[in-house]
């Protein structure tokens, strides 16, 4: 007979999630407990609002720190998963991954499925991946970080879903209004060896680099290469900038004619004299920071629960 304590984790539920609004707060603890218990461990549920998952995810950390509990698992999409990635990075604590938002580009990165029981099933095999996260004036990023209409286009979503519209239709708005305004950035690039001016609608910087041949546009093969990727939009007019965004869309643009690319450990991003903030899109959110922007690589910083090798190199084909 086993008398051994059972496996504790701590999951934190973004009840905000895509997946979770639809469901009564209780009855998703229920189905979370549930299926933790049905694999033998123990699972100490707490449904938040986005705003308390740092405190939360803060409180978890110590207990796993003192050897109370095994992991913290993230239920929620890519938002909740840099929250709670946020405080974990740098710390050996493992991360569990419940994908629950909207995209969660974040799990599909890393070969999770989007099945709830089967995530948890990803979890109870405490199969373990230390991978990279990103990092801008020490805000650490896991997917992405852009400059330039991304982040105008998330505030005025957000400004627009305040008045009752939904997710996508807001965004689309934004879109639109975007287009109206279409700020161009004056940026100064500083990488290993490189300095160069841009003015660019549109400064992206991801974490390990992005697929962008048709068969996966939008995805990372892997997690663990050490390096960002820059991707500056060449294009300065609306209509220059209509076209590309179609043309990616059709998975027909051609990237070395509409981007400047490259791969770097970190680079220094500097802004026109006088401008005092910039805004800064991370993972879907926006922060305002002082220019220069100082972007690096934490290599291998986060440890998570991921399937192993050669499940994740199947689901990224």
């Amino acid at each position: 007979m086993d008398t051994s304590p059972p496996i504790r984790v701590v999951a934190l539920l973004n009840v905000m999630a895509g997946s979770i609004e639809d469901h009564r707060i209780e009855e998703m603890r229920e189905i979370v407990h549930s299926a933790f218990a049905a694999r033998g461990i123990s699972c100490d549920v707490e449904a938040l609002p986005g705003g308390r998952l740092v405190d939360a995810a803060k409180r978890a950390l110590q207990k796993a720190q003192r050897n109370e509990i095994r992991a913290i698992v993230a239920g929620g999409g890519d938002g909740t998963i840099h929250t709670i990635a946020s405080v974990l990075a740098g710390t050996g604590v493992k991360l569990g991954i419940l994908p629950l938002g909207t995209l969660n580009h974040f799990a599909k990165d890393l070969g999770i499925p989007m099945a709830l029981q089967d995530a948890v099933d990803v979890v109870a095999a405490a199969h373990e991946v230390n991978v990279d996260v990103g990092e801008v004036n020490g805000i650490v990023f896991i997917n992405n970080s852009s400059i330039g209409v991304y982040p105008y286009m998330v505030l005025d979503r957000e400004r627009l879903r305040r008045t009752g519209l939904q997710k996508w239709t807001a965004m689309a708005l934004a879109g639109l209004h975007m287009l109206r305004v279409f700020p161009v950035r004056r940026l100064r690039v500083r990488a290993e060896g490189l300095v160069e001016p841009y003015r660019t609608p549109c400064l992206f910087v991801g974490n390990n680099k992005y697929t962008l041949n048709l068969r996966a546009l939008g995805r990372r093969e892997r997690l663990d290469g050490g390096e960002l990727w820059f991707y500056i939009v060449k294009h300065q007019t609306r209509l220059s900038l209509l076209w590309f965004t179609l043309r990616s869309l059709l998975r027909v643009a051609n990237s070395k004619h509409d981007l400047r690319v490259f791969g770097a450990k970190q680079a220094d991003i500097g802004a026109r004299a006088g401008k005092e903030r910039l805004a800064v899109a991370l993972d879907g959110e926006v922060v305002f920071l002082r220019p220069p922007l100082h972007y690096r690589i934490r290599t291998g910083d986060l440890c998570v629960y991921a399937p192993v090798r050669t499940e994740l190199a199947q689901a990224t084909v």
